[in-house]
């Protein structure tokens, strides 16, 4: 039988080998082909790789000559508004002016020495996007985290509003700016923003003044020089000094606390230049609340308060008497009251106890009959001529929009009591800087400067001193537009002669050492002075009755006239120390030693006791002047057929002063 054999699947295809033996193999020509194809490829990756590392090794090279070697100036447009401007070089290479770095665009303002007065200070606006917040009521929760003063209510419904824009918190700080931006919260912006502070709060804050919202001053010298703080970076340097200021605040305040003043005033000043130095109002307030300060705060009265000048307006009566050639020191005039219908003009004190002074006599003693003699002396017309000339009908001009024009008669009202009653600082009212103005011209050599509140250039010190040389009006710079810069030059006009100032300057020791100023004496300063005591006006027009201004002007040294301080205390109160007196002699005068004594060194001048002999000698003035050889003496008791011995009227006084046209008479 035939052998057994495995079953197949189906017939063996002819020439297709089965087995390991059964695979194709590769010959030598494909083998290299294969070969070939993979050093293609390889080269290709090769290429591509170099590619790439030339382009990113160009792209490093630039990137480091840009940012590196040779960076670029940012465009503007790219940059936040408050990045200082990269300053341009010159061919010398060196830097074009000063390098400033404006981070904010309202300039600084400091005092003389360099004191930061008020400054601007970066801050943030914070605004929402409403339409981009997914929960309202978490992103002000999270926001009151960083600012818990914001109501929730009121933020909630804030945010939920159908726009594109709500304010959510103004002026915040850089530090809460960086805690919000932390907090996440999408439609959550900012906006670059500046806040003005005043880091001395109170000090000078009336004279400061404020801004608004907008960055855009609203009073005080902020708002007089606001073109400039805007458009210059460059610090705004004021003739302030913070340490005089400082003093004449503390002793005023604590006069008007012993006194229960209802307001005073305080003014330290250069009589050379007319650099305010120190100006104080109370009662005043904290610079950086100005928005919620009451009305009587803000209220400057060293500029804006009219105030009758009573006994300090002597001075200028005395003044024009002596300029005009009206009076002389040795002529005498009446101390016995002068009946004006049913007024009667008399002296509140009598303590001086003659019926008639000379005129060092009228000063020292402050006789209001004489000083109205001898404002009939002078007539209305130059009366009113010579006020006018000396700026005291017209406002102060200080940097300050709030200086107000003084109060005074029309000249069709200018009649004989108006003629008397100015003569001894009634019937008008002036603020204080014009007392203190009017002052200073008489003992700085004649000149009537232009009071300032912005310190005079370095190279101008040399200048400081006024020309009286010549009598024509001189002036040290023109005068420019408010909104100038520069228009703060003082500037000054001559009104009296030399040999008529250091006339006035003896009249005026004299009144310290020997007159009702005593109580202002500071050893070796040489203080002059003059009381003024003045009875307040009342709401119907009326005069108050022992309701009071008192102020005291004065200049130190009398010898060197340098500083002109004036202190003035409104409706002061009598107090057990001063008897019950409520006049200027009680509480302005001690006032004005007590600023004298802590401000002199300040300003470099220290007592001269080691030549105090020779000083006070060249200072004296006899109380009763000597007739000179060749003149005689007008007044009571010297020429019997003067009609200033016949009778004591206004009419007879009138008549004197209408038909004498020489006063004194030279043999």
């Amino acid at each position: 039988m035939p052998q057994d054999v495995p079953p197949s699947s189906g017939p063996k295809r002819p020439g297709r080998p089965t087995g390991p033996s059964a695979r194709p193999r590769e010959t030598g020509s494909g083998r290299a082909r294969s070969r070939l194809n993979l050093d293609q490829m390889h080269g290709r990756l090769l290429g591509v790789g170099m590619g790439f590392l030339v382009i990113y090794g160009a792209v490093a090279l630039k990137a480091t000559v840009a940012t590196v070697l040779m960076p670029m100036e940012p465009e503007k447009r790219q940059i936040a508004p408050q990045v200082p401007e990269i300053p341009k070089s010159d061919p010398r290479g060196e830097m074009a002016g000063d390098f400033v770095l404006p981070t904010v665009r309202r300039a600084t303002i400091t005092d003389r020495t360099g004191q930061a007065l008020a400054l601007s200070l970066p801050v943030a606006q914070v605004y929402a996007n409403p339409m981009e917040l997914i929960d309202p009521a978490d992103a002000a929760d999270k926001l009151r985290k960083v600012l818990p003063q914001l109501d929730r209510d009121a933020t909630i419904r804030r945010l939920s509003l159908k726009k594109q824009f709500v304010y959510l918190a103004r002026d915040i700080s850089p530090v809460q700016e960086i805690a919000i931006n932390n907090l996440g919260i999408p439609g959550i912006y900012f906006e670059a923003g500046e806040r003005r502070h005043y880091p001395l709060g109170r000090t000078a804050a009336q004279i400061m003044g404020s801004v608004d919202i907008d960055d855009h001053g609203i009073a005080g010298v902020e708002r007089y020089f606001d073109k400039r703080l805007n458009s210059d970076k460059s610090p705004l340097r004021l003739s302030l000094d913070v340490r005089v200021q400082t003093v004449a605040h503390d002793e005023l305040q604590a006069a008007k606390d012993e006194f229960s003043a209802i307001g005073a005033s305080a003014i330290v000043m250069d009589v050379r230049t007319g650099e305010i130095l120190a100006m104080v109002s109370l009662p005043d307030y904290d610079a950086n609340d100005f928005g919620h300060a009451p009305n009587d705060a803000r209220f400057n009265r060293a500029v804006t308060g009219m105030y009758e000048p009573g006994s300090t307006f002597k001075l200028q009566t005395a003044a024009m008497g002596l300029q005009l050639g009206v009076i002389h020191l040795w002529d005498r005039f009446s101390t016995i009251p002068i009946k004006v219908g049913r007024f009667t003009i008399r002296d509140m004190k009598t303590d001086h106890f003659a019926p008639w002074l000379s005129l060092p006599g009228v000063l020292a003693f402050s006789s209001n009959p004489a000083a109205a003699h001898i404002a009939l002396d002078v007539g209305a017309t130059r009366q009113q001529d010579w006020l006018r000339n000396m700026g005291f009908f017209n406002r102060v001009p200080v940097e300050l929009p709030e200086a107000g024009r003084p109060l005074v008669p029309a000249s069709r009202n200018w009649g004989l009591s108006t003629v008397m009653t100015v003569g001894f600082g009634h019937g008008v009212a002036e603020p204080p800087l014009a007392i203190v103005r009017g002052t200073a011209a008489t003992v700085n050599g004649g000149i009537l400067l232009k009071p300032t509140l912005v310190a005079r250039d370095t190279e101008d010190e040399a200048k400081a001193a006024p020309d009286t040389a010549q009598l024509r009006p001189v002036a040290y710079r023109p005068e420019a537009d408010s909104d100038e810069i520069g228009a703060e030059t003082p500037v000054g006009t001559r009104v009296l002669s030399e040999q008529t100032s250091a006339v006035l300057r003896k009249l005026l020791r004299l009144d310290v050492t020997m007159g009702s100023g005593k109580s202002a004496e500071v050893p070796g300063y040489y203080v002059g002075g003059k009381t003024g005591t003045a009875e307040k006006i009342g709401a119907h027009g009326g005069y108050l009755k022992h309701v009071n201004v008192s102020a005291f002007t004065s200049v130190f040294p009398m010898n060197n006239p340098h500083y002109a301080v004036y202190v003035m205390l409104d409706s002061p109160q009598g107090t057990a120390a001063t008897h019950g007196w409520t006049t200027a002699a009680w509480n302005a005068a001690p006032t004005v030693k007590k600023i004298i004594s802590r401000v002199g060194p300040i300003l470099n001048q220290f007592p001269d006791l080691a030549n105090r002999d020779a000083i006070d000698a060249s200072l004296a003035i006899p109380m009763n002047p000597s007739v000179p050889p060749g003149f005689h003496a007008l007044g009571p008791g010297n020429d019997p057929g003067d009609p200033r011995n016949q009778a004591h009227t206004p009419k007879a006084a009138l008549s004197r002063t209408q038909s004498k046209t020489q006063p004194a008479t030279q043999h």
